[in-house]
């Protein structure tokens, strides 16, 4: 779910020491990640062995559909152990000073589904807006990254954007993020969770848990983590991410089912 191209190599290098240590068990992995194809393939393909998805659907359309395997930490301001948040951005110059003060602005959202983008952002919004709608547009880019360039290049003018996202981006890419400043802070949430098939033996599901446990503390593998912001994986629960789902029904009660 952060797979931008200046990571990949290392990306790349995590799945390679994965996939070895799963070899030494006698597990077949594939060579390399799988790209290119629609995520909801991906993630509900019956041969998928190890892929990262967002709690928005793991507790929605994915929900008895795969297997949660563990979920990341990540080393990122607003990130604490396997919870994140989602900064709320707006260019340097715009005059809000409050979240209130976005009423009948642009907001860029990354995607529909996104717990990120549109769930917390969402329940942040919703006792403000009354029952009402509360932007003048929704404008859906289908990326953080491209929520962040929308906001940057005036077509939106505020959007809600992963945590960990934000700082590979501030890192990666400031000459984008440079006319930008975060407004204000989500509340928590779970983490993207790695995920299984439900096909998936609960043989391999072990030895996949070993390997992530594994490379989370090879001291080899210390910048490739360092590059990817990784700080080891814990075994949550679906039950934990009800809290996904709390928010959402917190914003319906509050008459603000959809974001708008």
């Amino acid at each position: 779910m952060y797979d931008f191209h200046e990571l990949r190599v290392a990306t790349d290098a995590l799945w390679d020491a994965i996939a070895a240590r799963l070899g030494a068990e006698g597990i077949g992995a594939p060579a390399a990640l799988t790209r290119g194809r629609p995520l909801d393939a991906l993630w509900t393909d019956p041969d998928l062995l190890l892929g990262q998805t967002c709690g928005y659907p793991l507790a929605t359309t994915l929900k008895g559909r795969v297997t949660l395997l563990a979920t990341p930490c990540y080393l990122a301001p607003g990130a604490t152990g396997t919870r994140y948040r989602s900064a709320v951005v707006v260019r340097a110059n715009h005059p809000a000073s409050t979240l209130a003060d976005l009423r009948f602005s642009r907001c860029a959202i990354n995607d529909a589904a996104s717990n990120s983008g549109m769930n917390l952002l969402r329940a942040a919004i919703a006792p403000l807006a009354g029952a009402n709608r509360f932007f003048s547009h929704i404008v859906m880019t289908g990326s953080h990254a491209a929520s962040v360039l929308a906001v940057a290049g005036g077509d939106a003018d505020v959007a809600a954007i992963d945590c960990v996202t934000w700082a590979h981006l501030r890192h990666l890419r400031p000459e984008t993020t440079a006319g930008l400043r975060v407004l204000a802070w989500t509340a928590e949430s779970p983490g993207l969770p790695l995920i299984t098939s439900l096909n998936t033996t609960p043989e391999v599901r072990d030895a996949l848990r070993r390997a992530l446990a594994s490379v989370a503390r090879d001291p080899t593998l210390a910048p490739v983590r360092q590059a990817l912001r990784l700080d080891g994986f814990e075994m949550l629960t679906l039950a934990d991410y009800d809290a996904v789902l709390a928010l959402e029904q917190e914003a319906q009660k509050g008459g603000y089912p959809e974001l708008c």
